[in-house]
């Protein structure tokens, strides 16, 4: 009887910047230290970005209109972002992962995953790895991070959220499952709000609710991400560190100062948005063979319209002709336009060429 070879326990490390966007602007403007401060517009139609911790304590977070953040905290102080202030400190931030391992996922400029089974320090303990990291994030930028220790993405991804701010945790194999038995699945990482409320329906409230459905209860009710919810439920998540991971879609949105009912005047506020989208793309070197627009009405309802090439988009004008297109099909609109967004997805490292004759042949999925 052959023996077989035991798998290595993983060491894999999230770290996660704290108040990121806010953290960067009270480090640059001292007078900003201590106070609630909201990244984003002050304006009636504005939206917060990133809130700093003394925001949060009146109940402020991000994606929250600016009126209401102001309602909540009346002291409230706004701040416009800077993008390339953050992009520059995130780099920072990369350059020191990158001192300890070269399986480095980032998620977005404050947080990535990164897996230090085998690291470039020799070090064997990842809680010191993860101590080390934060130290010297702390030395190089001044700003604090939080750290989640785990044998896997799902629970290091968890962890890292139970110290907050300026701490860590460690959530071991022997306590994995025991872990995730406690927590309410609306905290996981990968269910978000609508899919809590449908496993609610269905009497799942907690860790322990999930992990009593079988797998084919949960593909049947839930489909491609079943056998993912029936392995966290278990603790097991077997996703690896991947640090080649292409991002899934780029997109663009803007909330108008005024809501809007004509519709060449919507149409023109897709094109800055295209623009936008194509400008990132152009610059990392990829193309994408599906375009959505989304639209948000006034009273906050929001639908989405797509369309899929047989070929990556070659320009920017192709991005937003079918953008147009797809906005058209909406019109009359329901109720005035809030919001429009315009996303790029089925994304791919092929560069598209300039050179086709004519637009790309579109398939019509709305």
């Amino acid at each position: 009887m052959n023996e077989m070879t035991p798998t290595p326990i993983r060491k894999i490390v999230h770290v996660d910047m704290d108040a990121f966007y806010a953290s960067v602007e009270q480090r640059d403007n001292p007078e900003l230290r201590g106070l609630p401060l909201a990244v984003g517009g002050s304006a009636a139609r504005g939206v917060v970005a990133a809130a700093s911790y003394e925001a949060r304590a009146f109940g402020v977070h991000s994606a929250m209109p600016s009126v209401t953040a102001k309602r909540k905290c009346p002291d409230l102080i706004f701040v416009p972002p800077r993008f390339e202030v953050y992009k520059a400190v995130s780099q920072q931030i990369r350059e020191i992962f990158a001192d300890y391992t070269p399986l480095i996922e980032p998620l977005s400029l404050d947080e990535a995953y990164l897996d230090v089974t085998e690291n470039l320090k020799g070090m064997a303990v990842a809680t010191e790895i993860a101590l080390e990291i934060r130290a010297k994030i702390k030395q190089v930028t001044g700003l604090n991070a939080s750290a989640g220790i785990s044998y896997n993405k799902f629970l290091a991804k968890m962890a890292s959220d139970l110290n907050k701010p300026n701490g860590q945790a460690v959530i071991t194999p022997k306590n994995g499952p025991g872990f995730v038995e406690t927590l309410p699945v609306k905290k996981f990482h990968g269910v978000g709000p609508a899919t809590a409320e449908r496993m609610r329906k269905y009497g799942i409230e907690t860790g322990l609710d999930l992990k009593s459905k079988s797998l084919a209860f949960l593909q049947e009710h839930f489909g491609k991400p079943g056998p993912y919810f029936y392995g966290i439920a278990r603790g097991i998540d077997d996703r690896q560190v991947r640090p080649d991971r292409i991002r899934k879609s780029v997109g663009a949105e803007d909330t108008f100062a005024e809501d809007i009912d004509d519709l060449e005047c919507a149409t023109a506020e897709l094109k800055p948005l295209a623009d936008k989208v194509w400008r990132y793309c152009e610059a990392q070197g990829i193309g994408g063979k599906t375009v959505t627009v989304k639209i948000k009405y006034s009273d906050f309802t929001q639908a989405t319209r797509s369309r899929s090439a047989t070929v990556p988009f070659a320009n920017m004008a192709d991005v937003f002709d079918a953008a147009s297109a797809l906005l058209a099909t909406v019109y009359p609109f329901k109720r005035s336009v809030r919001l429009l967004g315009v996303t790029l997805s089925s994304l791919t490292n092929d560069q598209p060429s300039d050179t086709t004759e004519g637009p790309p042949q579109l398939d019509l999925n709305l």
